[in-house]
């Protein structure tokens, strides 16, 4: 088996989180369209980016450990995966966090995403059994990137009200060992 020591890794932190969280059923909603909205602001535009900050995921952390952003603000976020595992910047409440932790633990369970990679095979096929009925589990949502070691992209986002939230890795265990951090927009 490729990797024994990623795989037992990560099914530990999988076996973790399904401890932590519990294994109940799925949050309400499609995958695609439970993260963005109004509590986050809406996707951006590349004509209106007031600036760009550049986000490094490694296992576990994130660099910077807090953004500071503006009402109104269009912020690209460049985003770069320099660990050894899959991981994902989101942005969103606490609340829409701990639903879709839920999701991303499905989506190991079913073989969608392994420790270091996402298997684009699976994504496509249809997940109408084992839990996953009514799920798109494309992984496209504009808030959120879901990245490969050594992969980058980017998101621009509109920040259209002051509030709390969060950017996040909801890989099973990630947000639980601490790779999170706040989002002010003030």
């Amino acid at each position: 088996m490729k990797n024994t020591f990623k795989t037992a890794a990560i099914a530990a932190l999988f076996a973790f989180n399904v401890a932590v969280m519990g294994g109940g059923a799925m949050a309400a909603g499609a995958h695609s369209s439970g993260h963005g909205g109004t509590a986050t602001g809406q996707p951006g535009k590349a004509a209106d980016v007031d600036r760009t900050i550049a986000i490094t995921m490694s296992d576990n952390f994130f660099e910077p450990e807090e953004i500071k952003v503006k009402e109104g603000e269009t912020i690209r976020f460049v985003v770069t995966n320099k660990g050894e595992f899959l991981n994902e910047f989101n942005i969103g409440t606490a609340a829409m966090h701990a639903a879709h932790q839920v999701e991303m633990a499905k989506m190991m369970e079913h073989g969608m995403i392994e420790a270091d990679r996402i298997n684009h095979d699976k994504m496509k096929m249809d997940q109408s059994s084992g839990g996953m009925k009514g799920m798109s589990m494309a992984h496209d949502d504009p808030n959120s990137l879901l990245l490969e070691p050594g992969k980058s992209g980017e998101i621009i986002w509109k920040f259209t009200k002051a509030t709390e939230l969060e950017f996040a890795c909801n890989l099973p265990g990630h947000y639980q060992s601490g790779m999170m951090g706040p989002l002010k927009v003030k």
